[in-house]
C-alpha cells in the first residue's frame, strides 16, 4: 500500500494549559481523531557521521529524511510505515509504504525494500543505498489530533512526552529513553494544503502563540547526539577516579 502527501506545516511550542484550551476550541470546528490519544513511534535513518540530521539542522532549502513509523504497540499483523519525508521551501512531501511488522522481525529493512516492486519502495531503497543510512535514532511521543474537512486537508496535532534513545532500535519498549522537552511543553503542529483558516489564525494570535523552528529529531541531535562523546568521556574519567579512590 502506497501513500503520497503534500502539505504546508507549521510548529509551535505551547504549555499544557494552552493545549487544553485549544483542544476544546478546535473540537468545535474540527473532528477529533477517532483513535483518541495514541502513541507514535519512529526510527530515523542516518549514517555514522549523522550527515542527514546535520544537514537538516543547517536549514537548507531542500532536505529529506527517512524513518520507520508505527502506532501504539505493534503485533505481527500491525502495519509499519516506511517513509521518505522531503521538505522544499516550507512544503512537506511525504512518500510512504506500509509493510507488516512481522516482516521486520525476520529481515533487515534494506532487504525488504530491495525485494518490493512498488515505485515508492524502489525510491526508499535507492535513498538507503545512495546515502548509506541505517537505523540510528528512536523517537516516540503521545499524540492527540484533529482533522478538518476532506477538501481542506487541515490537520492539527498535539505531541507530548517526547522520548529519544540511541539503542533498542525496535518498537517494543516505548517507555525507554530520555525526555526531549520538559513534561509541561507540548508541540503543536498545523498542517494544511494552503493557508490556515482565519478563525485558527485569530485564535493563535489571541493566545500569543507563534511559529517556531522545531524538529524532534533535530533537537535530539543538538541536545543529545553531539554531546554523547563528551558524556561518554566524562563517564570514563569519573569511573577511573572512583577506582583510584577505592584502591
Amino acid at each position: 500500500m502506497q501513500y503520497i502527501f503534500e502539505r504546508h506545516e507549521k510548529k509551535y511550542l505551547i504549555s499544557k494549559e494552552q493545549a487544553e484550551d485549544l483542544q476544546k476550541i478546535f473540537s468545535q470546528y474540527m473532528d477529533a481523531d477517532k483513535y483518541g490519544e495514541y502513541l507514535v513511534q519512529n526510527i530515523y535513518f542516518d549514517n555514522d557521521n549523522w550527515d542527514v540530521i546535520r544537514k537538516s539542522t543547517e536549514k537548507p532549502l531542500y532536505k529529506e529524511k527517512m524513518r520507520l513509523r508505527c502506532y501504539d504497540l505493534p503485533n505481527k499483523e500491525s502495519k509499519v510505515f516506511f517513509e521518505l519525508k522531503k521538505k522544499f521551501d516550507g512544503t512537506v512531501y511525504k512518500r510512504r509504504c506500509a509493510i507488516p511488522f512481522g516482516d521486520l522481525l525476520f529481515r533487515p529493512v534494506i532487504e525488504i525494500a530491495e525485494q518490493q516492486e512498488s515505485q515508492i519502495m524502489k525510491e526508499l531503497y535507492f535513498y538507503m543505498m545512495k546515502n548509506m543510512v541505517e537505523e540510528k535514532a528512536y523517537i516516540s511521543y503521545k499524540r492527540k489530533a484533529f482533522n478538518g474537512s476532506e477538501k481542506s486537508k487541515l490537520r492539527v496535532s498535539f505531541d507530548s512526552d517526547i522520548r529519544f534513545r540511541l539503542d533498542n532500535m525496535n518498537f517494543l519498549n516505548p517507555k525507554l529513553g530520555s525526555l526531549v522537552l520538559p513534561q509541561d511543553k507540548i508541540v503543536l503542529e498545523i498542517k494544511a494544503l494552503g493557508a490556515m483558516p482565519l478563525w485558527m489564525a485569530g485564535l493563535l494570535s489571541e493566545y500569543k502563540i507563534f511559529p517556531v523552528a522545531f524538529s524532534k529529531y533535530g533537537t535530539s541531535y543538538t541536545d543529545f547526539i553531539i554531546k554523547e562523546p563528551l558524556m561518554t568521556s566524562n563517564f570514563i574519567i569519573q569511573t577511573k577516579n572512583e577506582e583510584k579512590i577505592s584502591a
